[in-house]
């Protein structure tokens, strides 16, 4: 059956999934009625912040003002509310994008509250509060696109601290039949996103994962990678739900690929197998995670403007 929805009562919030690709707008009150959506072209900062103020000023014309606006942005990103950089992107290989000020721009723009945060931590408060780690008190959520990150939420908050969580940099062990692939990472070579993103398999098989035959070699091997990554996740936050997203996880068989993967690895140390494999799901919320994460922020920032 389709998980349902809790429904938000009250006020229209705005958001915005920011990627390097695109930027994804809505106005909504829950991300099972978005009332209206775009999808912009991430070019240069002034060009895509520009459309993006135009998109929720039409917006509001025909649906109403909203209260708060909420922003799910591509890292790295400065998520500390005590910084001066808050709502900031960061040091980022995506050309003209490095301290810009994405949430002062919206705020300047509409003079509302803003939430701001990375969008895996935002895709995992919204699968905390919707999807499919509703009323669990450790959520993570890893994003194996392009490249591979995680988001976390802890007691309902998103972790924060010196920086936001960059588990897709640790170092994995190496595959028996993946010793020599250098990685494609620029910091570090081999690294979880080094080896298991989806510009790392197109590195190295030429393919999407998708698109390899159910018997390649490829499936076994990032399976087996990201069924070692939940495993260090266990044994580091013990997660209630480590919920895997993006498009690599589009691939049939991936996900259970992982959970064989992570109970063959933990050797029942952390949790029983069964506990350990019903841990492992896929997004409740599909590939609205992200965009829903902007919309859960932005409820945040109201409440707390409220205070």
């Amino acid at each position: 059956m389709p998980r349902r929805y809790m429904v938000m009562q009250g006020p229209l919030f705005g958001t915005i999934e920011a990627g390097g690709t695109k930027f994804v707008c809505a106005l909504g009150r829950d991300p099972h009625e978005m009332r209206r959506c775009s999808r912009i072209p991430t070019t240069t900062p002034e060009e895509t912040l520009g459309r993006a103020v135009k998109f929720f000023r039409d917006a509001e014309r025909d649906i109403g003002q909203c209260a708060a606006y909420g922003i799910a942005c591509f890292g790295p990103a400065a998520v500390d509310p005590s910084s001066p950089q808050w709502g900031s992107i960061l040091a980022t290989p995506k050309p003209g994008w490095s301290n810009v000020n994405v949430a002062g721009a919206i705020a300047e723009a509409f003079g509302k509250p803003v939430g701001f945060d990375t969008d895996v931590n935002g895709a995992a408060l919204a699968e905390f509060r919707w999807g499919a780690a509703q009323g669990a008190d450790a959520v993570v959520y890893i994003t194996v696109g392009t490249g591979l990150g995680a988001g976390f939420v802890i007691d309902g908050r998103p972790l924060h601290g010196a920086r936001h969580p960059e588990v897709g940099h640790i170092l994995p062990r190496k595959h028996p039949k993946d010793l020599t692939f250098p990685g494609v990472c620029p910091f570090h070579g081999d690294c979880f996103e080094g080896v298991a993103c989806g510009l790392a398999i197109a590195k190295r098989w030429g393919k999407p994962l998708s698109e390899l035959p159910q018997d390649h070699e490829a499936h076994a091997i990032i399976g087996w990678y990201l069924g070692q990554l939940a495993s260090a996740l266990t044994a580091t936050y013990s997660p209630r739900k480590i919920i895997f997203g993006g498009g690599v996880m589009k691939t049939p068989g991936l996900l259970d690929g992982i959970r064989k993967s992570a109970v063959a690895l933990t050797r029942g140390y952390f949790a029983d197998d069964e506990t350990l494999m019903a841990s492992i799901e896929a997004p409740g919320l599909g590939d609205n995670s992200g965009l829903a994460g902007g919309l859960a922020l932005a409820e945040h920032a109201w409440l707390l403007a409220g205070k």
